[in-house]
């Protein structure tokens, strides 16, 4: 919920600085309205025009993720690299024909549905089937299916930072904006030249407002929320690149422990499991 708070503190410092230096709010909600529909309507317009219908629910579907940062905790991780553990020390101890029917059908295997979260994570599933169903063809070459996975991962990113990148582009573009809203205001207030001074200063500070609100909106709101969903989708890529670590290193040839040790590292460092809760967890585990 930081976003919100810092959206509330930013309103506060600036309308309140604004306030205490004697500013009237009569002009900015007089004009409000009009500014706001002229640079909303074309921040939508552009928004729309230049992102596929998919573009546009993944953009709409990031505001939650804005709201509710990274969905992967300290225990997801945990879960996780136990699993992944099962899998490797299965394939070491019996071989890659006893993974084929957790591999064949990951929603009836005990494996995955100990772990309900990772077994409705399609991607994750995805990725371990494929990626254990490939090292149990014989495949010589680690390199050459480490350098697939990497490849997949950083599809997989650069599909997810669509939103991201949408939020940047829109938030580039609200300046401009807001100066377009702002030179229809001056065409307005120049049309009614031979009217007083304090009729044309009122129509000159409407004005402004547009430009204000490019401004605001620009580096107050899209701006930040495009950062920060930036920032859970690289926090969120860190939990497949376990994945990759854990079966990269099982087809080097490692031991299980050593494997999930290699995964444990890729972690982020605020939510990484200790050796110890790791091991603790190892212990405890029970698939039948």
């Amino acid at each position: 919920m930081n976003i919100i708070g810092g959206l509330v503190f930013l309103l506060v410092t600036v309308f309140g600085g604004y306030t205490m230096a004697g500013g009237k709010f009569g002009i900015i909600l007089h004009s409000l309205p009009y500014e706001m529909m002229m640079i909303g309507g074309a921040a939508i317009g552009t928004f729309v025009m230049s992102n596929s219908m998919d573009g546009i629910k993944h953009t709409l579907g990031g505001f939650s993720k804005i709201l509710k940062g990274s969905r992967f905790h300290k225990n997801d991780y945990t879960e996780l690299l136990s699993l992944l553990y099962y899998f490797v020390r299965l394939a070491k101890s019996k071989g890659a024909m006893a993974l084929e029917p957790h591999l064949e059908r990951p929603e009836e295997s005990a494996a995955f549905n100990k772990f309900p979260k990772i077994a409705k994570d399609h991607h994750a599933v995805v990725m371990i089937c494929d990626y254990l169903r490939m090292a149990g063809m014989n495949a010589d070459d680690p390199h050459q299916i480490e350098d697939i996975m990497a490849r997949e991962l950083k599809k997989m990113k650069e599909e997810e930072m669509h939103p991201s990148h949408a939020m940047q582009s829109l938030a580039d573009a609200l300046p401009a904006l807001g100066i377009v809203a702002a030179v229809l205001g001056v065409i307005k207030t120049m049309a009614a030249i031979d009217q007083p001074p304090a009729v044309l200063g009122s129509m000159i500070g409407g004005a402004l407002v547009g430009t204000f609100l490019g401004v605001l909106l620009a580096y107050g709101l899209m701006g930040p929320m495009a950062t920060r969903l930036k920032g859970v989708v690289d926090e969120e890529a860190l939990y497949y690149e376990v994945i990759r670590a854990v079966l990269v290193a099982h087809l080097h040839g490692n031991a299980p422990q050593i494997s999930v040790e290699a995964g444990r590292k890729i972690a982020p460092t605020s939510i990484m499991p200790s050796f110890q809760e790791l091991e603790a967890s190892l212990q405890d585990l029970s698939i039948a």
